[in-house]
């Protein structure tokens, strides 16, 4: 377990240091606490003197009865919890990930497919050769901009687990070269080494020739557009509470703006990207038969209906719940409160009122 401490010194500056790695026999509540405590009464640091705990969000750091957060609360009631905020919006995109299948699905198949064409150099070499061929056709065809630093050759990324801005890159680079991706798909179909891999291809390419795989990597782009900026803003080493909250406040405003106008938007840029690459657009006033239900299914819904309310507006839905219950507990109020002593020009935040609430 390594400790870190953050202090304001005899001089009044913020600092935060490594302090201490200890080993401890197993990560429960309790044990963690009294190993804290040991270390600190080691160095004759006191436990009533602590006004700050910081973990991630683990139920046993974070736990509101029994969380390592909790046991110190109780010996020192003024050590409020503050969980990182860009460790906090990375659990709300996963969260969201997990709620909605199609979603799901669609990051799975994502996966599986660059996995595929990236696995080794020479699968590289033809993905940047079918790249270099199509940026020279949309050039052509005035489908892309020229200029300097436009059309850079690049690769697609894999998405991490621990940074889910690596998931936008991924989608972001799918996007730039579906058409380069779906001609080494097709080429491994053709020369692939085994039965097996020629049958991986074959249905990662059906996927990315269905309407469903498309609407969703363009829904989830303009998601993780807004998201992106608020995740890399809450990653800077120098970012104040108030700034924080502000572009908070905005990524919320933003996903609510493309919840309520930016289906039809969406929708009508997936059909025309569908019709360049002849896929199949389904008839939106058809009526739509869910894979999950059985032939008596009763309700009647359109596949617009489907899209709209059960894929669009769904998963934006789950983001805004996600980032409304991580972004607005007592600590954040905690942290906005104690703006009002922010030193910086002559105290400009200060508060009475603010103060007052605070103490």
């Amino acid at each position: 377990m390594a400790i870190i401490l953050r202090f304001v010194d005899t001089h009044g500056f913020l600092r935060e240091h490594f302090f201490q790695i200890v080993h401890v026999h197993d990560t429960a509540a309790a044990t963690l606490k009294k190993e804290i405590c040991d270390v600190l009464a080691r160095y004759n640091l006191e436990i009533h003197n602590m006004r700050g705990q910081g973990y991630d969000g683990a139920s046993n750091m974070s736990g509101a009865f029994n969380g390592l957060q909790a046991l110190f609360l109780r010996d020192c009631p003024y050590a409020y919890y503050v969980h990182c905020f860009a460790h906090r919006l990375q659990l709300a995109l996963v969260t969201c990930d997990e709620k909605e299948i199609s979603i799901w699905f669609f990051i799975s198949n994502l996966t599986t497919i660059v996995n595929l064409v990236t696995s080794s150099s020479k699968r590289n070499a033809e993905l940047q050769s079918a790249q270099v061929n199509e940026i020279s056709r949309s050039i052509a065809v005035g489908e892309r901009e020229t200029g300097r630093g436009a059309n850079q050759m690049g690769t697609l990324h894999r998405a991490g687990t621990t940074r889910w801005s690596s998931h936008f890159d991924s989608i972001c680079g799918l996007i730039d070269m579906y058409e380069a991706t779906i001609v080494v798909l097709e080429f491994i179909i053709t020369d692939g080494s085994s039965t097996s891999m020629r049958g991986e291809a074959g249905g990662s390419l059906t996927v990315m020739k269905s309407f469903d795989f498309i609407f969703i990597l363009h829904l989830m782009h303009k998601i993780m557009a807004i998201t992106d900026l608020l995740c890399r803003a809450l990653q800077q080493k120098f970012l104040d509470i108030l700034s924080a909250m502000d572009l908070v406040s905005t990524t919320k405003a933003l996903l609510l703006t493309l919840r309520n106008d930016g289906f039809d938007i969406l929708l009508s840029y997936v059909k025309s990207f569908c019709t360049r690459l002849d896929v199949d657009i389904p008839d939106m006033s058809a009526r739509y038969k869910r894979s999950s239900r059985s032939s008596q299914q009763k309700d009647t819904i359109t596949f617009e209906h489907h899209f709209h309310y059960d894929i669009f507006n769904t998963a934006i839905d789950f983001q805004l719940e996600e980032l409304n219950s991580r972004f607005s507990d007592e600590t954040v109020e905690l942290l906005m409160l104690s703006s009002a002593l922010d030193p910086n020009d002559n105290f400009k935040w200060f508060d009475i009122d603010k103060i007052l609430t605070l103490a």
